[in-house]
């Protein structure tokens, strides 16, 4: 069974399904949860995402004084029509169609964080791994507006990912001391992204965030 929701350039309403209750659906209607081929670039090894941590300097959080998501300009254009929201949806989905417009038409979209396949785009979020709020508060409030939107826009690192959007809004800002995805199994990867962009963008951790960051490293056999 096929399912169709409306296109993703237009509004959505927040679904209150969680995770487990929208991966169980996708079984049901016999979507197949088998991730895609394409997955953030830029994924380092354990060794590597240990190294990364080690190196970061902890620090006490930031405000959020000042804070706009305007002050971090995204989507912006990639290549022809295409921006960066579709430029991942097409890197991250399976089989994907787009239009004249570069809109995706249709495809399979596996969320690595709750385990769930969409084959509407507008049931997905291209989520920022560091959160843009969370990237201010750890030292892009001293960036000018040009490097924040590299930032926001940054598809050389693993810092963006397609992702179940009712997930990804429950998320919202937080860091992984208060937040790790859903699918339990995914928390090694999700741990080593977060360090990489964090330790390329050269932005501060705090304790408890780098607490638990170590525990979900831990948790990675390479």
């Amino acid at each position: 069974m096929r399912v169709t929701r409306v296109s993703a350039r237009f509004p959505r309403v927040k679904r209150r399904a969680g995770a487990v209750v929208l991966a169980a659906v996708a079984a049901l209607v016999g979507v197949s949860t088998q991730p895609a081929s394409a997955t953030p670039p830029g994924i380092p090894s354990k060794a590597t995402a240990q190294s990364q941590l080690n190196a970061l300097t902890v620090a006490t959080q930031g405000s959020t004084s000042g804070y706009s998501r305007d002050l971090f300009p995204h989507w912006i254009t990639i290549s022809g029509s295409c921006n960066t929201r579709e430029q991942v949806l097409k890197r991250d989905g399976t089989s994907v169609v787009v239009d004249s417009s570069c809109a995706a038409t249709s495809g399979r979209w596996y969320s690595p964080y709750d385990g769930a396949t969409w084959t509407a785009a507008s049931d997905v979020d291209i989520d920022h791994v560091v959160p843009l709020a969370e990237a201010w508060r750890s030292g892009a409030n001293s960036w000018t507006t040009s490097r924040r939107q590299s930032f926001a826009n940054d598809l050389t690192r693993p810092q963006l990912i397609a992702v179940t959007d009712n997930v990804n809004q429950s998320k919202g800002d937080q860091d992984p001391s208060t937040w790790q995805p859903p699918l339990s199994s995914y928390r090694c990867t999700y741990s080593k992204m977060w360090i990489t962009v964090k330790y390329s963008w050269g932005l501060t951790l705090q304790s408890s965030e780098k607490s638990a960051l170590q525990s979900m490293l831990n948790t990675c056999s390479s």
